[in-house]
């Protein structure tokens, strides 16, 4: 039995047009499957099982950039308030006026409406001046 090349070339175009039908049919019930199963329950926990790894890395590296947020912030803020506070001069007034509360009101007023430029050469001794602390008596001679 002899084929000849017309038989050769027809065998050739059904076998070819069998095996496209062939791959299509088995990649769209391969497509269903894997579609169902990543829609189940039990994908989500292979999933996170295949993906624990790096989550765990995401975590670590969330931690530690928010560790490290929190010491420059914290730093940060500490350094600027004690920068007001020497600029300012509000320890001072707040040790002052501890014992009498009535004047630690209005210092702390003062403070809040920012008219506190006038009390800070009052509560810090001046730099530099040679003059005496001492204070007059009163009515006294």
């Amino acid at each position: 039995m002899e084929i000849t090349a017309i038989e050769l070339i027809g065998l050739a175009v059904f076998w070819t047009i069998f095996y496209f039908f062939l791959s299509q049919y088995i990649s769209s019930l391969s497509r269903d499957k894997w579609v169902t199963y990543i829609r189940s329950e039990e994908s989500d926990d292979m999933l996170v099982e295949a993906l624990e790894a790096v989550i765990e890395e995401i975590e670590i590296r969330m931690i530690e950039r928010l560790e490290a947020f929190q010491s420059s912030f914290f730093g940060s803020l500490g350094k600027a308030s004690a920068k007001l506070d020497q600029a300012t001069g509000a320890a001072t007034i707040k040790a002052v006026t501890r014992d009498n509360p009535l004047l630690g009101f209005v210092a702390e007023y003062m403070m809040k409406r920012g008219g506190l430029g006038s009390l800070d050469p009052l509560m810090t001794p001046e730099q530099g001046s040679n003059e005496s602390k001492t204070t007059p008596k009163l009515g006294l001679k």
